[in-house]
Protein backbone atom coordinates (compact mmCIF):
# COMPACT_ATOMS: atom_id res chain seq x y z
CA UNK A 1 0.00 0.00 0.00
CA UNK A 2 2.74 2.43 0.95
CA UNK A 3 4.26 1.97 -2.45
CA UNK A 4 1.26 2.19 -5.08
CA UNK A 5 1.23 6.23 -5.52
CA UNK A 6 5.04 5.75 -6.61
CA UNK A 7 4.37 2.99 -8.73
CA UNK A 8 1.72 4.74 -10.36
CA UNK A 9 4.27 7.60 -10.63
CA UNK A 10 7.15 6.19 -12.23
CA UNK A 11 4.24 3.79 -14.61
CA UNK A 12 2.66 7.36 -15.36
CA UNK A 13 6.45 8.40 -16.51
CA UNK A 14 7.11 5.11 -18.45
CA UNK A 15 3.89 5.86 -20.68
CA UNK A 16 4.42 9.31 -20.77
CA UNK A 17 7.75 8.73 -22.19
CA UNK A 18 7.03 6.29 -24.88
CA UNK A 19 4.30 8.05 -26.25
CA UNK A 20 6.37 11.18 -27.06
CA UNK A 21 8.72 8.93 -29.37
CA UNK A 22 5.88 7.44 -31.49
CA UNK A 23 3.41 10.00 -31.34
CA UNK A 24 4.24 12.10 -34.86
CA UNK A 25 6.65 11.60 -37.79
CA UNK A 26 9.23 14.29 -38.47
CA UNK A 27 7.68 15.51 -41.54
CA UNK A 28 4.69 15.77 -40.12
CA UNK A 29 5.99 19.11 -38.25
CA UNK A 30 7.50 20.24 -41.30
CA UNK A 31 6.93 23.93 -41.96
CA UNK A 32 4.63 24.45 -45.15
CA UNK A 33 6.50 27.70 -46.29
CA UNK A 34 9.52 25.18 -46.29
CA UNK A 35 7.39 22.30 -48.57
CA UNK A 36 6.64 25.13 -50.60
CA UNK A 37 9.60 26.06 -51.62
CA UNK A 38 10.46 22.31 -52.09
CA UNK A 39 7.77 22.00 -54.59
CA UNK A 40 8.67 24.99 -56.25
CA UNK A 41 12.70 23.98 -56.71
CA UNK A 42 10.80 20.68 -57.98
CA UNK A 43 9.02 22.00 -60.86
CA UNK A 44 12.65 24.14 -61.62
CA UNK A 45 14.73 20.89 -61.41
CA UNK A 46 12.79 19.58 -63.64
CA UNK A 47 13.06 22.50 -66.68
CA UNK A 48 16.65 22.25 -65.79
CA UNK A 49 16.97 25.27 -63.90
CA UNK A 50 19.26 23.58 -61.43
CA UNK A 51 20.99 26.54 -59.90
CA UNK A 52 18.02 28.37 -58.78
CA UNK A 53 16.43 24.73 -57.54
CA UNK A 54 19.27 24.73 -55.39
CA UNK A 55 18.72 28.30 -54.05
CA UNK A 56 15.33 27.17 -53.29
CA UNK A 57 16.17 24.51 -51.71
CA UNK A 58 18.91 25.74 -49.56
CA UNK A 59 15.83 28.73 -48.12
CA UNK A 60 13.66 25.34 -47.53
CA UNK A 61 16.17 24.10 -44.94
CA UNK A 62 16.61 27.94 -43.60
CA UNK A 63 13.25 27.78 -42.96
CA UNK A 64 12.90 23.88 -41.77
CA UNK A 65 16.70 22.35 -40.82
CA UNK A 66 14.05 19.19 -40.33
CA UNK A 67 12.56 18.79 -43.78
CA UNK A 68 14.11 15.67 -45.35
CA UNK A 69 12.64 15.84 -49.03
CA UNK A 70 14.76 19.07 -49.72
CA UNK A 71 17.98 17.09 -48.77
CA UNK A 72 17.18 14.29 -50.67
CA UNK A 73 15.89 17.07 -53.95
CA UNK A 74 19.57 18.73 -53.32
CA UNK A 75 20.92 15.55 -53.97
CA UNK A 76 18.79 14.39 -56.87
CA UNK A 77 19.99 18.11 -57.96
CA UNK A 78 23.82 17.40 -57.70
CA UNK A 79 23.24 14.28 -59.42
CA UNK A 80 21.90 15.98 -62.70
CA UNK A 81 25.18 17.66 -62.38
CA UNK A 82 27.14 15.14 -62.19
CA UNK A 83 28.24 15.46 -58.78
CA UNK A 84 28.09 12.55 -57.02
CA UNK A 85 30.02 13.68 -53.63
CA UNK A 86 27.54 16.02 -53.33
CA UNK A 87 24.80 13.97 -53.87
CA UNK A 88 25.75 11.24 -51.30
CA UNK A 89 25.89 13.97 -49.02
CA UNK A 90 22.88 14.93 -49.04
CA UNK A 91 21.13 12.12 -48.81
CA UNK A 92 23.39 11.20 -45.99
CA UNK A 93 22.02 14.28 -44.28
CA UNK A 94 18.44 12.94 -44.99
CA UNK A 95 18.93 9.56 -43.69
CA UNK A 96 20.15 10.91 -40.28
CA UNK A 97 16.61 12.38 -40.21
CA UNK A 98 15.23 9.39 -40.90
CA UNK A 99 16.95 6.36 -41.39
CA UNK A 100 15.00 4.00 -43.52
CA UNK A 101 13.81 6.78 -45.89
CA UNK A 102 14.19 4.24 -48.82
CA UNK A 103 14.27 7.35 -51.48
CA UNK A 104 17.11 8.57 -49.95
CA UNK A 105 18.80 4.97 -49.73
CA UNK A 106 17.79 4.68 -53.21
CA UNK A 107 19.23 7.88 -54.57
CA UNK A 108 22.57 7.70 -52.35
CA UNK A 109 22.70 3.95 -54.15
CA UNK A 110 22.57 5.59 -57.75
CA UNK A 111 24.91 7.80 -56.53
CA UNK A 112 27.08 5.36 -55.21
CA UNK A 113 27.06 4.16 -58.65
CA UNK A 114 27.86 7.24 -60.53
CA UNK A 115 30.87 7.66 -58.52
CA UNK A 116 31.96 3.77 -59.08
CA UNK A 117 31.44 2.14 -55.82
CA UNK A 118 29.05 -0.39 -56.44
CA UNK A 119 29.69 -2.18 -53.56
CA UNK A 120 28.43 0.31 -51.64
CA UNK A 121 25.22 0.57 -53.65
CA UNK A 122 24.46 -2.78 -53.48
CA UNK A 123 24.47 -2.78 -49.84
CA UNK A 124 21.78 0.24 -50.21
CA UNK A 125 19.76 -2.38 -52.24
CA UNK A 126 19.86 -5.19 -49.61
CA UNK A 127 18.76 -2.82 -47.53
CA UNK A 128 16.00 -1.08 -49.06
CA UNK A 129 14.96 -4.53 -50.10
CA UNK A 130 14.77 -5.34 -46.43
CA UNK A 131 12.75 -2.44 -46.15
CA UNK A 132 9.85 -2.84 -48.48
CA UNK A 133 7.43 -5.91 -48.13
CA UNK A 134 6.67 -6.24 -51.51
CA UNK A 135 8.88 -5.49 -54.20
CA UNK A 136 8.61 -1.53 -54.51
CA UNK A 137 9.80 0.69 -57.48
CA UNK A 138 12.67 2.17 -55.28
CA UNK A 139 14.40 -1.04 -55.31
CA UNK A 140 13.63 -2.64 -58.81
CA UNK A 141 15.59 1.26 -59.98
CA UNK A 142 18.54 0.96 -57.87
CA UNK A 143 18.69 -3.17 -59.23
CA UNK A 144 18.81 -1.04 -62.84
CA UNK A 145 21.16 1.32 -62.06
CA UNK A 146 23.48 -1.13 -60.55
CA UNK A 147 23.02 -3.23 -63.47
CA UNK A 148 24.25 -0.86 -66.04
CA UNK A 149 27.22 0.14 -64.10
CA UNK A 150 28.82 3.03 -63.41
CA UNK A 151 29.87 5.43 -66.27
CA UNK A 152 32.34 4.78 -68.54
CA UNK A 153 34.90 7.57 -67.50
CA UNK A 154 34.27 6.70 -64.20
CA UNK A 155 35.71 3.24 -64.68
CA UNK A 156 38.65 4.31 -67.42
CA UNK A 157 39.89 6.27 -64.11
CA UNK A 158 39.64 3.41 -61.86
CA UNK A 159 41.60 1.30 -63.93
CA UNK A 160 45.37 1.26 -63.45
CA UNK A 161 47.01 2.82 -66.18
CA UNK A 162 49.00 0.30 -69.02
CA UNK A 163 52.15 2.16 -68.85
CA UNK A 164 52.73 1.63 -65.38
CA UNK A 165 55.18 -0.64 -63.78
CA UNK A 166 53.21 -3.04 -61.76
CA UNK A 167 56.25 -3.91 -59.68
CA UNK A 168 57.86 -1.80 -57.12
CA UNK A 169 61.25 -1.52 -57.77
CA UNK A 170 63.93 -2.95 -55.25
CA UNK A 171 65.72 -0.41 -53.42
CA UNK A 172 69.28 0.51 -54.58
CA UNK A 173 72.07 -1.01 -52.55
CA UNK A 174 74.93 1.28 -51.78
Amino acid sequence: MRFTPIALSVALVAATMASTGFGQRPDDQIDPRSAALVQQAQQLSASGRHDEAINLLESALAVDPRNRSAYIWLGKVAQAQRLPGKAIRMYGLALKIEPNDVAALEGQGEAYVQRGAVDRARANLARVRTLCSQPCPQAQQLAAVIERGPPAEVLASQRPDQGAPTETPEPRRN
